[in-house]
């Protein structure tokens, strides 16, 4: 009978793989504790190639823990619009001040301590901990949850916690005295690059030897994922409010709810039976106390959030009377339509912008 050739084990092949094909980053290329931090916390939720221009421009903008410490919350809110998750920054600020304040300007550099920070959760903490480091702490993210639900035939459905635990405590044997810094940066590389959810490229995968999955025909099937809650969707409505000085209104949400602190037209949703035109008029005179004639729709804009989905229909309006209540329950302003530009708004309501422009001849500040 014929013997199996003799193969190396799986963390030599991985790291092998790795240092052959690992992307250039910008946050690898200087692996200080605080890089590594903010590009951890960016990478949450939001791919590679979307993080990389705002890490570079937050980096030259918030160079170290005391200036993000310091920073106005408004900046650093404009300084993260577009990539979403805006607890995230809210969080790193937080976390900033505590650092600055209470532990003389360091990270902790232990994988527990690091979890006791606003916004680091057991993953960021352990890349934190051994890309900075050095601490030999596996990451288990969902891409690495992929890779090991696939090459170990982990059934469970990893939606629960079952999965995540298994898979941490094996690679925590695995790691070894295997470099903490690459032997999580190739986990997270190869399920980016080559175990991908849909069609993974088996044929380059360092893994394929040995992996359950591929071994099966199984990579379709694995990992396991329960059915997801229904997404609710939501009809909004918002007015483009025009003063007679040819200014527009903007609301600021409360830092305590989704999009804290980030400006928006006024609006809300529609009740049942009723128009956009008409929420529109009832939501600005019952949060503002003015009253407004709709002029014209300028877009309907449809967006996805991580809990829902919104439809959004946007009006041109006049003011008509009113003036602001005295006790708003958020704060308000009027600008101009080409400062627009100098406020941090969430996405549905960025798309708006250009839009706003277009209808009015000028630009933005900053476009």
């Amino acid at each position: 009978m014929k013997r199996r050739s003799a193969i190396s084990p799986w963390p030599e092949r991985l790291l092998a793989w790795y240092r052959a094909h690992c992307r250039e980053l910008p946050w690898r290329s200087e692996p200080s504790p605080y890089r590594v931090w903010i590009s951890e916390i960016m990478l949450q939720q939001t791919q590679v190639a979307t993080v990389r221009p705002y890490f570079d421009r937050f980096i030259a903008r918030f160079p170290d823990l005391p200036a993000l410490a310091t920073a106005n919350p408004q900046d650093l809110l404009k300084a993260w619009e577009g990539l979403g998750y805006y607890s995230r920054v809210r969080n790193l600020q937080k976390a900033a001040k505590t650092v600055v304040n209470e532990l003389k300007g360091e990270l902790p550099a232990d994988f527990t301590r690091l979890q006791e920070l606003p916004g680091i959760g057991p993953y960021t903490a352990a890349a934190i901990a051994s890309i900075a480091f050095n601490q030999p702490v596996p990451v288990v993210d969902g891409n690495v949850l992929r890779v090991f639900c696939r090459y170990w035939g982990i059934d469970e459905d990893i939606r629960g916690p079952g999965p995540r635990r298994e898979i941490f405590a094996r690679l925590l044997q695995a790691i070894g005295d295997h470099p903490p810094a690459d032997f999580n940066q190739a986990l997270m590389e190869l399920g980016a690059l080559v175990c991908r959810p849909r069609q993974p490229a088996c044929p380059g995968c360092p893994l394929a030897a040995d992996c359950i999955a591929h071994r099966d025909d199984r990579t379709a099937e694995l990992p396991r994922k329960g059915k997801a809650a229904a997404v609710p969707h939501y009809d909004i409505a918002v007015g483009v409010i025009f003063d007679g000085r040819g200014r527009i209104l903007i609301a600021r949400r409360d830092e305590a709810q989704m999009l804290g602190g980030l400006w928006e037209f006024p609006g809300g949703k529609l009740e049942t039976g009723e128009s956009a035109e008409q929420a529109v008029v009832r939501e600005v005179r019952e949060e503002t106390g003015l009253e407004i004639a709709v002029l014209a729709p300028i877009a309907t804009i449809r967006h996805a959030y991580s809990h829902f989905k919104i439809t959004l229909q946007a009006f041109r309006c006049r003011k008509l009377g009113g003036r602001l209540k005295p006790d708003l329950p958020r704060p308000m302003k009027w600008v101009k339509p080409e400062e627009l530009a100098d406020y941090p708004f969430p996405r549905a309501n960025q798309k708006l912008l250009p839009m706003i422009m277009e209808a009015l001849g000028t630009s933005l500040n900053n476009s």
